[in-house]
């Protein structure tokens, strides 16, 4: 970090410093001994150059509806070592990072030894530097040839995705800390739903004109992106994933036991306003049936961004004069309290933050949130409710999907050019929480 920026950070950590954030007794706040302080990424938005994916193929389709390829990225699958440096010079003792099954396995049932390799390297670098690796197995994107036959809309897909879990699983989770099969499988055919009026109904035609482009080009009935809004049959996709999951942890757990096995969730800290509110029918709707198939899990993934109030109309616009993200959503530091707090009393298993943030150009808004934020999650945290750790989105700025390079995540830039990492004034205010163990 340069004097430039850690001026502003400590800037930026006095003007957050008078959170209220104590314990018992009028105490300061301290998490629990072997709390996970980390940071996430996944494998397509930081690795760079993955050719084999469903989503490399959307990105250079003619008309494409991503505003730009995702490219290098942060060009993270050489220079993952940087990232791990960067990790453990924060003071952070986790890293939540994922496999990429197009690269493990860019045709069907040809698995690379390099590629697993690669990872496997990725996780003895994680506990030579003291941090406990978080791997998710599938981080939306899937390979050309899943998407080829139909993605999640195939009915093979739960065995096709379990094959890929056994294989990995055989070759990575001897030092693997926590693993996640899915990340946030509960928005497949519900993602218009939290999307501001208008968006959800453009990137879903978008999606769909892409996903028919791409078939006539290969000349197949189907091809279906991961990480698309488009679902010829929603209800079948969830069908499939929960399927998938459930028999990818048991395709885990069957080579290590001992491995704590989840999904990660988004939800959205949904509140009511007035009679006849319409939250618990939205939240059944985004979050019913995965946080019941979780209960047999050893813990949930939560990912939270933001609330949502619910009255009997919908939803209610956030008051004026909030602070707003790049997306106009309001920035609402309670609002992950909620999510942990509602993911537990439902799932019954502890709780991993496996992701929070705020897509922001302007670092103060996120060094901002951090600290008040994490107040609350104590909060629910000294009233029973289990929390493993706590992973913020993202150690880097990285591809964010349709939008491309114009979202930012991260708690370190990226020079698109170099690769340079440097530091945010927020890296140090959550560095400083991590090595506090306390706020």
């Amino acid at each position: 970090m340069d004097r430039r920026t850690f001026m502003a950070a400590a800037g930026v950590a006095a003007t957050v410093s008078s959170v209220p954030a104590l314990g018992a007794g009028g105490a300061p706040a301290k998490f629990p001994k072997g709390f996970l302080w980390g940071a996430a990424t996944a494998a397509h938005q930081v690795e760079g150059n993955n050719v084999n994916s469903d989503c490399w193929v959307a990105e250079h389709i003619e008309n494409s509806g991503f505003e730009e390829p995702s490219a290098d990225a942060a060009n993270s699958f050489e220079l993952w070592p940087v990232d791990l440096d960067l990790v453990r010079g924060m003071g952070l003792n986790s890293y939540r990072f994922s496999l990429e099954w197009a690269r493990i396995e860019p045709e069907p049932g040809m698995f690379s030894i390099a590629m697993l390799n690669h990872y496997k390297a990725m996780i003895e670098g994680c506990r030579a530097r003291h941090i406990v690796p978080v791997v998710t197995f599938n981080h939306f994107t899937t390979p050309r040839w899943f998407a080829l036959r139909g993605g999640w809309m195939n009915d093979d897909s739960p065995d096709l995705f379990a094959r890929f879990c056994d294989r990995a699983a055989r070759h990575l989770s001897a030092h693997i800390g926590y693993a996640l099969t899915l990340n946030e499988p509960n928005l497949s055919g519900v993602l218009h739903l939290v999307f501001p009026p208008g968006v959800g109904e453009r990137l879903y035609a978008s999606d769909k004109a892409m996903s028919e482009a791409i078939a006539k080009k290969f000349n197949v009935p189907l091809f279906l992106l991961g990480n698309g809004l488009w679902l010829p049959d929603a209800e079948r996709v969830r069908r499939n994933m929960l399927q998938a999951h459930k028999l990818g942890r048991q395709a885990i757990k069957a080579v290590r036991g001992d491995l704590p096995v989840g999904a990660s969730l988004a939800i959205i800290d949904d509140q009511a306003a007035g009679p006849d509110s319409k939250r618990d029918a939205m939240r059944e709707q985004l979050y019913g049936e995965w946080l019941r198939a979780v209960r047999h899990d050893d813990f949930v993934g939560v990912q939270n961004y933001e609330r949502t109030v619910w009255d009997a109309q919908g939803k209610v616009p956030a008051p004026a004069g909030v602070v707003r993200n790049m997306a106009g959503s309001e920035v609402y530091p309670p609002s992950l309290e909620g999510a942990v707090r509602y993911a537990h009393a439902v799932a019954g298993v502890p709780v991993m933050v496996t992701e929070h943030g705020v897509n922001s150009v302007d670092d103060r808004v996120r060094a901002q949130l951090i600290p008040p934020a994490l107040a609350a999650l104590k909060k629910a945290m000294d009233d029973g409710v289990p929390v493993l750790g706590y992973l913020h989105w993202s150690l880097v700025d990285n591809f964010e999907w349709n939008s491309g390079y114009k979202a930012k995540f991260g708690l370190h830039s990226v020079d698109r050019t170099t690769f340079q990492r440097t530091a945010k004034p927020s890296a140090l205010v959550l560095g400083s929480i991590a090595r506090k163990n306390g706020l």
